[in-house]
C-alpha cells in the first residue's frame, strides 16, 4: 500500500529517471561487522528498469556529510536512493537531512503513527514516544508502507530530481522497492532492457587482455546498440562484463552476444566461459560430454582442486578418485612415484607431477590424470624453486602435459593459482 501526503502534491510526473546513485547510511558499514548488501539488490532493481546506477556511497551517521551527498548525487544525476537511517533513534537522519536538502518541512503524519502504535499492540506493547519520529513525513513526500518493520520508505519529488528512502534491513527494504518499481518507478524509468554477459578468461593477464580487445572499445561505442565493457580482474582469471541497452530485451541481448563473440574471436582458447560459469563447472561438463572419469593427486594444493570439482553438483559423474600426497613417502606407495626420481629431480618438478598424474590415473582405471606439487610457501623456496613454484602433469590416454608455474602471492593464493592452471590445462587438453 502506497499512502500518499498531499500537502503540497505530486503529481509523479516528472522526467525520466536515467540514472541513479545508491547511498547506503549507517555508521555499522563502516566498521567490519556489517557488510552493505542491500546496494546489490537495488542496482538490479533499478537495471532491470533500464537505471543505469552511476555510483554508490557508503556514509556514517553524520548529518553534515549526508546533506552534501544527498546535494551532489542530486546535482550529478537527479535520482537518489538512500538506504537505512529511518529509524526511531538520534542517529537515524536520513529523514531529517533530505527534508532540509530539500526545503521540505516536516510534520507527523497521523495515519503513520496510527499503524505504528498498532503494531506495537499487537504485541501488547506500547509505542515508544521515539518511535513518532518515523511518521514525521517531508511536506509532498508519499509514504510507503513498510509490512515489516515500524519505518515507512517515502518517495518524494523535487522537479525533476526525485529521492527514494527505504529502510536498512533487508527483509523490510526488498518487499517495499518492489512495489516501487512496479508502481511509481515503472512510470519514470527509461523502459529499456539492459543485458549483460559476463566472459570469463584466463591464462592471460589483465594487461594482455586489455590489448587484445581494446580495438573493439570504439566499434561498441558507435553501434546502433552500444556495449559498455568493464574489466575485472580476480586471482588466476578476468571477467568481462558487456552490457547492452536498447527498448527490448532482444536487442539488447543480441548486441551483447554479438560483442561476447568478437571477445571470443580476439582472445581464443583463454575464454573459458561466456556465460559466468567457473572453470571447475566448464571441466565438469567436457568430462561429462566426452565421458570421462578423472583422478586427482595432490600434494601442495591439498586437495583444494579436488573439492573444486565437487563443488559442482553431480560431479559424482566424473570424480573418481582423489589423493592427497603430501609426503615422499606416499608419492611412492600410493602413486607408484619412484623414489629415484624424487632423489634425482626434487619433490617438486615436472618428472615427478608427471609420475603422480600417470600413476593416480593408472591405479583408478580413469581416462584422466591430473598431477600437481609444488611450494605453497611462506617457506620451504629454494634459489633454484622459489616459493611459488609449482609442477602441474595432465595424462590423458596416449599423451601426458606437464607444466612449470611460478605463482605470487600468500600461501592461499598460490593454491588457488595452482588449481585453477591444473583445471585449464585440462580443459584445454579436452577440447583439443
Amino acid at each position: 500500500m502506497v499512502r500518499v501526503n498531499l500537502t503540497p502534491s505530486s503529481s509523479g510526473s516528472g522526467a525520466v529517471l536515467e540514472r541513479a546513485a545508491i547511498l547506503a547510511v549507517g555508521s555499522e558499514l563502516l566498521g567490519t561487522s556489517r557488510i552493505d548488501t542491500n546496494s546489490l539488490f537495488i542496482t538490479d532493481q533499478l537495471n532491470v528498469l533500464g537505471i543505469e546506477v552511476a555510483y554508490k556511497s557508503v556514509l556514517g551517521d553524520d548529518r553534515a556529510q549526508l546533506a552534501t551527498a544527498v546535494r551532489f548525487a542530486l546535482d550529478q544525476v537527479g535520482f537518489v536512493v538512500c538506504c537505512g537511517g529511518l529509524g526511531p533513534t538520534d542517529d537515524d537522519v536520513t529523514r531529517e537531512v533530505v527534508a532540509e536538502v530539500l526545503a521540505r518541512p516536516l510534520t507527523e503524519d497521523e495515519g503513520v503513527t496510527a499503524r505504528i502504535r498498532d503494531r506495537f499492540a499487537s504485541r501488547r506493547m506500547d509505542m515508544p514516544a521515539i518511535n513518532r519520529r518515523q511518521a514525521m513525513v517531508p511536506a509532498g513526500a508519499r509514504v510507503l508502507d513498510n509490512q515489516h518493520g515500524t519505518a515507512p520508505g517515502l518517495w518524494i519529488e523535487d522537479g525533476d530530481q526525485a529521492v527514494l528512502l527505504l529502510p536498512g534491513p533487508p527483509r523490510e527494504l526488498k518487499p517495499m522497492l518492489a512495489s516501487v518499481v512496479d508502481g511509481i518507478l515503472s512510470s519514470r524509468s527509461p523502459h529499456r532492457s539492459r543485458v549483460t554477459r559476463v566472459v570469463r578468461i584466463t591464462g592471460r593477464t589483465e594487461s594482455h587482455t586489455e590489448e587484445a580487445v581494446r580495438a573493439l572499445y570504439p566499434k561498441w561505442a558507435r553501434a546502433e546498440v552500444p556495449v559498455a565493457v568493464t574489466i575485472l580482474a580476480s586471482l588466476g582469471q578476468i571477467e568481462l562484463h558487456l552490457s547492452a541497452r536498447a527498448g527490448t530485451s532482444v536487442r539488447a541481448a543480441a548486441a551483447a552476444q554479438a560483442a561476447t563473440l568478437e571477445v571470443v574471436e580476439a582472445v581464443g582458447l583463454d575464454a573459458y566461459s561466456l556465460d559466468g560459469r567457473p572453470l571447475e563447472q566448464v571441466v565438469g561438463e567436457l568430462l561429462v560430454e566426452r565421458e570421462f572419469r578423472i583422478a586427482l593427486a595432490e600434494s601442495c594444493t591439498g586437495g583444494l582442486l579436488t573439492s573444486r570439482l565437487t563443488d559442482v553438483a553431480g560431479s559424482s559423474r566424473y570424480v573418481d578418485t582423489a589423493v592427497v600426497a603430501y609426503a615422499n613417502s606416499t608419492k611412492t606407495s600410493l602413486l607408484g612415484v619412484p623414489g629415484v626420481l624424487i632423489d634425482e629431480h626434487g619433490a617438486v618438478s615436472e618428472q615427478v607431477a608427471i609420475a603422480m598424474a600417470e600413476g593416480v590415473r593408472a591405479s583408478a582405471n580413469v581416462d584422466v590424470g591430473v598431477g600437481v606439487t609444488g611450494i605453497a610457501g611462506p617457506d620451504g623456496g629454494t634459489e633454484n624453486k622459489p616459493v611459488g613454484t609449482v609442477a602441474i602433469a595432465v595424462a590423458f590416454p596416449g599423451l601426458t602435459r606437464s607444466r612449470q608455474f611460478r605463482f605470487v602471492g600468500d600461501r592461499e593464493r598460490v593454491k588457488f593459482q595452482a588449481s585453477q592452471a591444473a583445471l585449464d590445462m585440462v580443459r584445454r587438453e579436452l577440447l583439443a
